[in-house]
């Protein structure tokens, strides 16, 4: 079957998806899935509210056909796990971050081995950020419409349109899995991808340490000590009530509110309601409690480190790191981004001498950048 063949082939399938809507027809295609040595999957949510998502739809597709597995109708998806967890077959998916936390909530595992097309596509040359159908118009040459992007995918029944986009979703990505593989052979890049889909995998797994929270609220860095110690014993309760409650932060207490108590740091009712940053049903639930974290922080004498920022050496430093890795990624025709963010090169000018690297400065990049950027931190190298 040439190119042309199998693209029609896949659009086809997706004209018709099959439909999973009972345990029985789950459990079927199952035993389909764990016949294939390629299997793409897509993931649709709702998430706008919730600390977990609320998973709509699974698709799934081996290029000829496609599975629509609707979670809403077929119960637990431990049939999908056993597909999930199987080491012959790789499971190809595109931008997958958000789709792993959501597998992982649906059956406890992640599809490994993974290969992220997004990935690729940035290793192959193109942007770091490349979206689904900007990857199908590039590889493909195919354009498709985006007018279900934001779709309700928890209200039934779904539309046509919708499962049309959802089947869409994947249809192709087999296809494009093969026509990546023979650009990154051509480049000697594979390596590249099965290291960093690996490593997206390792940091699905890892659950978020809620005592970190602190360090998503912006502006942190301008907080003293104390109110910094606040902050960060707020931000901790705050990720605890997310989670038991399943709402999204926001929802419990906005992160300006969590910001001002940090600063103003009132110890009782009053002031805390003069602040005029939580709405009355938030402040009579949540008032006392916060109060008093206020209060222990204040009476413990506890003082939070700042975190490090850079320092006057190190900022001009920072530049002359970013243009090595531009220069290095305009030599690879790649993505600067894709060989280390600026977050990353601030990270690496802070990490003290004697700490191991990070996973993402490590692996195939240690060779290609990481080395020349260390050298050029000891002041061995000019640019």
């Amino acid at each position: 079957m040439n190119r042309q063949s199998k693209i029609e082939v896949a659009l086809a399938a997706a004209d018709q998806p099959l439909i999973i809507e009972s345990a029985a027809q789950l459990e079927k295609a199952a035993e389909a899935w764990l016949q294939c040595e390629i299997i793409a999957i897509d993931t649709e949510f709702v998430r706008e509210r919730t600390w977990r998502a609320d998973l709509g739809l699974v698709q799934l597709s081996d290029g000829q056909r496609v599975w629509l597995v609707d979670p809403l109708k077929t119960g637990p998806l431990h049939p999908l796990a056993a597909v999930l967890k199987k080491q012959e077959t790789l499971k190809v998916l595109h931008a997958p971050s958000e789709d792993l936390g959501v597998l992982i909530d649906a059956t406890d595992h992640v599809p490994e081995p993974l290969f992220d097309t997004q990935i690729a596509c940035a290793v192959a040359g193109q942007s770091l950020q490349m979206g689904y159908h900007k990857t199908v118009e590039w590889l493909v040459n195919i354009s498709i419409s985006k007018d279900e992007t934001r779709s309700n995918w928890c209200k039934r029944p779904l539309r046509p349109a919708q499962l049309h986009y959802a089947a869409l979703d994947v249809c192709l990505l087999p296809l494009m899995y093969k026509e990546l593989v023979t650009r990154l052979n051509d480049l000697g890049r594979m390596q590249w991808v099965a290291e960093d889909s690996k490593n997206l995998l390792c940091k699905a797994r890892t659950p978020a340490d809620p005592k970190q929270a602190w360090q998503r609220i912006n502006g942190n860095n301008r907080l003293d000590g104390a109110s910094l110690a606040i902050l960060q014993k707020l931000a901790y309760w705050r990720d605890q009530q997310a989670e038991h409650r399943n709402l999204a932060r926001g929802f419990v207490v906005p992160d300006v509110a969590l910001m001002k108590i940090s600063q103003q740091q009132p110890t009782n009712l009053d002031v805390l309601s003069r602040l005029d940053v939580l709405h009355p049903r938030t402040l009579q639930r949540f008032g006392k409690t916060m109060v008093s974290a206020v209060e222990q922080v204040l009476q413990s004498g506890l003082q939070a480190v700042p975190p490090a920022t850079l320092d006057s050496e190190q900022r001009p430093l920072l530049k002359n790191m970013r243009k090595l890795v531009q220069a290095k990624a305009k030599v690879l025709a790649v993505d600067p981004a894709l060989l280390a963010s600026r977050r990353e090169l601030e990270n690496l000018l802070l990490l003290p001498a004697a700490e191991p690297l990070p996973d993402r400065l490590s692996g195939w990049r240690k060779k290609v950048i990481t080395h020349d950027l260390i050298a050029l931190k000891a002041g061995h190298r000019a640019l």
